[in-house]
């Protein structure tokens, strides 16, 4: 079986002061954008809409099925918000987009990403998969740590949280805005109120 490589490099800002993990992008088909979560029905971009700007469809681009990825980077860099995923390398058992038949061959070195990064102190997961392998990779590191519950935080080493949200994937089953109060809590929990 095919082994895919990430169609993309992890957006670091330097002044990130949080890194969002995924577990991999969806199939090239499915893409409305050239960066991350460009599943047009995956409603990440519309949960941070809702939570920065009070409009789901802030960050869609007019009458097109699409996100604006020139305001989604804007708004990124503004924020300090990194994104990347806990996969490098993966198998799609079936040509879809579901976790569930994702095998990850390569993890992220995330410790490798946070370097990149000095103000980063919060790591957030988006769904079950990125918090398992985010969790196998601690292990591998000698730090052992339970995954945190959705909207729920765990402390770590080195002055760092890990986050839990739930899953921006429809296949989840949450309505948007509940999904978009517990992303909130991210920007809450921040002393500045720019962390997501």
């Amino acid at each position: 079986m095919q082994i895919e490589e990430h169609p993309l490099e992890p957006f670091l800002p330097a002044n990130a002061n949080v890194l969002f993990l995924g577990s991999f992008p969806p199939p090239k088909a499915r893409w409305s954008m050239e960066f991350f979560y460009p599943n047009w029905i995956n409603d990440f971009w519309r949960i941070q809409g809702l939570i920065h700007f009070n409009d789901k469809q802030h960050f869609e681009a007019d009458n097109e099925k699409r996100f604006d990825k020139d305001r989604i980077i804007a708004f990124c860099r503004e924020k300090g918000v990194a994104l990347f995923d806990t996969a490098r390398k993966v198998r799609r058992l079936k040509d879809n987009a579901d976790d569930n038949f994702l095998e990850i061959v390569e993890g992220t070195d995330v410790f490798a990403l946070l370097e990149q990064m000095p103000e980063c102190r919060t790591i957030v997961t988006t769904g079950g998969k990125a918090s398992e392998e985010l969790q196998g990779y601690f292990e591998l590191h000698s730090i052992k740590v339970n995954i945190p519950k959705v909207g729920e935080c765990v402390e770590l080493p080195n002055d760092l949280r890990w986050w839990r949200m739930p899953s921006s994937s429809r296949a989840y089953p949450m309505k948007i805005e509940k999904k978009a109060e517990y992303y909130r809590l991210l920007v809450m929990s921040s002393p500045t109120g720019t962390s997501k």
